[in-house]
């Protein structure tokens, strides 16, 4: 019973250490009275387990900028404990590689998020997936050794493609015509090359990791993440935490949402979806223009037919999320792929519509544009970030398998 019972102690000391870990990386530095309230753990057992993190070099002791940068009054605190504390940027890296139609995009940060090197390269939209994947490898190891590091330093690598990705297969779903990792385990054969620990994700799921962790959702809890793009996609998080797609994985597709039952049929074997209305490839249709930098500059000039049509792919757009307001009631709506670039003209006619028509308790979702990169590059630094939150496996890598003390506080 003794042996089971120091199990449970190691067990519950690794889960209170990802706690502690995945605070300060998502709050920043923090004084252990602060982190203990989070955490909700007493201070002995914050004080044991940090100091087992310091000595394995996880946690570092924050000082003088660092603490002003996390926006804390060091004297306000409470003085009865010591320090302020923050997850040690140099005790590895995390990645992220972002696999779009035409462009692979690579992001390395460091444990605090600070980025060490990002950037892409392009592939022709029938390139197989076997080239994509050594492109991606390729730029991977080009980042590195920008940033003078080597593959031993990645604490994990994640990786995002276009589609629904099976949870129980990991094999990557049909989606947009011409998708080359339909049908491959990216994980499976991204393992081949990388001894590292590997995450595979939707990649418009990975644009609302970043949003929510570094830009328009940042101090935001639950947020729901639309794109506005080639396609429609949605990302979701709750609490903080990223939903990764239902049952099978195949969550999360706002663009086939019906918008009107009596509308043409879709591929998807549905009809009137969203994406018929309120994507970039039916605005521009609908203008007759073929690129997003001319809808943009007849969107600034004011042109009364693309005000309209804005306008008109904003209500049905707030229409639909209305429904997924009632359901869900998120607290901010961030609005991103390329027709979030024209602003107001559709992010209004959405506000409006979605205060006429969501419940009174779920109408008062802020609606905002996303605040960082479009796509690619969004994706991959949402890839890195999605590291950083795993801390199941982050703890476990940091530390090298270090044995925990079982006999002290838990």
């Amino acid at each position: 019973m003794a042996a089971k019972d120091t199990g449970s102690l190691r067990a519950l000391r690794r889960t209170n250490s990802e706690r502690l870990l995945s605070s300060l990386m998502e709050h920043g530095a923090l004084h252990r009275a602060e982190l203990a309230r989070i955490c909700g753990l007493s201070r002995t057992t914050v004080s044991t387990i940090v100091a087992d993190l310091i000595i394995g070099g996880v946690v570092i002791e924050a000082v003088g900028d660092q603490v002003a940068q996390a926006g804390i009054d060091a004297s306000e605190v409470d003085g009865r404990a010591r320090g302020f504390l923050q997850a040690n940027p140099g005790a590895g890296a995390a990645a992220g590689l972002d696999f779009t139609l035409e462009r692979v995009w690579g992001h390395v940060t460091d444990l605090s998020g600070t980025t060490l090197a990002s950037a892409g390269v392009t592939t022709a939209r029938d390139t197989p997936w076997q080239e994509r994947l050594t492109a991606g490898v390729g730029l991977l190891d080009d980042l590195l050794t920008q940033a003078r590091l080597d593959r031993d330093a990645l604490v994990g690598c994640a990786i995002g493609v276009p589609g629904p990705i099976d949870l129980q297969t990991g094999v990557v779903g049909p989606s947009l015509p011409g998708q080359a990792w339909a049908g491959v385990n990216v994980s499976a054969e991204f393992g081949r090359h990388l001894a590292v620990p590997l995450l595979v994700e939707n990649n418009t799921r990975l644009e609302a990791v970043a949003e929510f962790t570094w830009g328009a959702g940042r101090g935001a809890r639950d947020v729901l993440f639309l794109g506005l793009s080639t396609g429609i996609g949605a990302g979701l998080l709750v609490d903080g935490n990223l939903h990764h797609g239902g049952a099978r994985g195949g969550g999360g597709e706002a663009g086939h949402i019906s918008a009107d039952p009596a509308g043409d049929p879709c591929p998807c074997g549905n009809r009137g979806c969203l994406v018929q209305y309120a994507s970039l490839p039916a605005v521009l249709k609908a203008l007759g223009l073929n690129e997003i930098d001319e809808l943009l500059a007849s969107a600034n000039a004011g042109d009364p037919d693309t005000v309209r049509v804005l306008r008109e792919a904003g209500e049905v757009t707030g229409r639909v999320l209305a429904n997924i307001c009632n359901l869900l009631n998120p607290g901010l709506i961030i609005i991103g792929g390329e027709l979030a670039r024209t602003g107001d003209l559709i992010l209004e006619p959405i506000r409006a519509t979605l205060r006429r028509s969501a419940m009174a308790l779920t109408r008062d979702a802020e609606v905002v544009a996303a605040a960082l990169d479009l796509g690619v590059r969004a994706g991959a630094s949402g890839a890195a970030a999605l590291v950083l939150r795993q801390t199941d496996q982050l703890v476990a890598a940091l530390l090298a398998g270090a044995e925990l003390r079982p006999n002290e506080a838990v």
